[in-house]
């Protein structure tokens, strides 16, 4: 099973997407720096996450939220969008 997941950065008002096998995991590992786009955000808060049967389904995923901008596919999911 693989997880394509949703965060949000409150310091730096940004999304992130990616997709992962194990999601607990990769999340602590963005929130301890461990990512290069996220070390500057932490914390990030989990947003979002969508299961996927396998990988090639997840990276079709996560490429069509890059693909439509984060916040758009959220607003078009009708996905509670963070706080300011």
């Amino acid at each position: 099973m693989f997880h394509v997941y949703i965060l949000y950065s409150h310091s730096i008002r940004k999304y992130y997407v990616g997709s992962t096998q194990h999601l607990n995991v990769r999340i602590e590992e963005h929130n301890l720096g461990k990512s290069t786009f996220t070390k500057t955000g932490t914390p990030w808060k989990l947003i979002h996450s969508f299961e996927c049967l396998d990988r090639p389904e997840a990276v079709r995923l996560e490429m069509k939220i890059k693909k439509r901008g984060i916040q758009r596919f959220l607003e078009d999911h009708h996905i509670a969008l963070p706080n300011p």
